[in-house]
């Protein structure tokens, strides 16, 4: 049996474990060749635990960074989809329970706001 998530070394070990297995993915693994892990990790901690344990350590803006991403290497429906396919099995790699069912629904809450938000963008701007 598997532990389920209780705190942020959890989280950081799902974030890892998740990076790791987008970087071995031929359609993710390009479109993040410019991160600075050591400065993009931490921000990615912060995030899962202030999403998941409503801690207050995370005060940036996931949508404009992506928003930002976008309009220089534009994402597709099928990066969306690889992304949460790919963090979803991240988390039942590792973990098991009630917290881990509640990251994955967050996950996936985020992913559709994003791709909603982003892709239909691209639509208006492109129209």
């Amino acid at each position: 049996m598997k532990n389920d998530i209780s705190g942020r070394q959890d989280i950081k070990a799902l974030v890892d474990r998740f990076y790791r297995n987008v970087l071995e993915n031929e359609e993710l693994a390009p479109l993040f060749a410019h991160v600075v892990w050591a400065r993009h990790l931490p921000v990615m901690y912060d995030f899962w635990e202030n999403a998941l344990f409503y801690t207050g350590g995370y005060a940036g803006n996931p949508l404009e960074a992506h928003m930002n991403f976008h309009k220089k290497s534009p994402l597709t429906e099928s990066n969306f989809d690889t992304w949460i396919r790919i963090f979803n099995d991240s988390v039942d790699e590792l973990f098991e329970g009630k917290q881990a069912e509640l990251t994955k629904q967050r996950a996936a809450s985020i992913a559709a706001v994003m791709k909603v938000k982003i892709l239909s963008t691209k639509n208006i701007i492109e129209n």
